[in-house]
């Protein structure tokens, strides 16, 4: 049983954020319980006393009880979750499949959900932290082509803005992290989605392509996942932390939002025309 150590749950461990938040937490002394779908992180995590490796499924209830019951054999109590697992999609939200949708809600909003509603006595019994990785896109005016991701983001923030509220009551601090783009293989992948997204459209074939083109340049200027993870670090410490820290979001997309919506609308059409 661990004791007198702060212990933090972390989703999504065997992406490249999940590992760059492991290695400052481990370096700052928490004991990390690595949990993801891919039993990958069993063989990641395997030579380390200071990391717990755990499969769960953030979409399917009965994982996360089986994780729950794990790490509770380890401990009474968390002094944060931080829920990281997410997945992307690209299309046009008039051409994705219903079962698409449903799918990233799954995963990017209701497994939230499910395991901060499973894990609230182990961070009642701490007085932790919630740290909900939502994304620039959560603020942001949606783009096209991005509207699924953007649709769980924006129902994420408004999740942790009551969940903030209510748990105030308990002395529990809810705190909404807004990454910008960072160099991990998740936006990697984007360039094939969205070729894949072209290749099954029926109507946006040619403004898929050309937001395609512009997608290795946002890589380039993507940052160092360990920006991410210090700024989460600071949440998790800092006396009075902030309700949301924006990290390093696009310019672009920011130059964006701060126009009238009618003349950033003409922007965007005119550059994937």
């Amino acid at each position: 049983m661990l004791k007198n150590t702060k212990t933090v749950l972390l989703t999504g461990a065997m992406g490249g954020l999940g590992a760059a938040i492991i290695n400052v937490l481990i370096k700052n002394k928490w004991h990390v319980f690595a949990t993801d779908i891919n039993s990958g992180v069993f063989d990641k995590y395997k030579d380390n006393d200071t990391i717990t490796p755990v499969l769960m499924d953030v979409t399917n209830l009965n994982s996360i009880e089986k994780a729950f019951a794990i790490i509770t054999e380890q401990t009474r109590g968390l002094d944060a979750i931080i829920n990281l697992a997410g997945m992307l999609v690209v299309g046009s939200v008039a051409e994705l499949p219903i079962e698409t949708i449903e799918k990233i809600l799954e995963v990017n909003l209701l497994g939230v959900y499910r395991v901060n509603q499973q894990f609230l006595p182990l961070i009642l019994n701490r007085k932790g932290r919630i740290i909900n990785i939502s994304s620039e896109t959560g603020w942001q005016t949606a783009a096209p082509f991005n509207g699924a991701y953007a649709m769980s983001k924006y129902a994420l923030e408004a999740y942790s803005d009551a969940l903030r509220r209510e748990l105030s009551f308990l002395g529990i601090l809810v705190i909404k992290i807004q990454p910008g783009p960072f160099k991990t293989e998740m936006t990697k992948q984007v360039e094939s989605l969205f070729s894949n997204a072209e290749k099954n459209s029926s109507f946006f074939k040619n403004p898929l392509n050309k937001g395609r083109r512009y997608l290795p340049e946002v890589y380039k200027k993507a940052h160092d996942p360990k920006i991410l993870a210090y700024t989460i670090l600071r949440a998790l410490t800092i006396r009075k932390p902030k309700i949301a820290y924006s990290v390093k979001p696009d310019k672009m997309r920011s130059f964006l939002e701060k126009l009238p919506v009618k003349w950033s609308d003409a922007l965007i059409k005119k550059a994937l025309s």
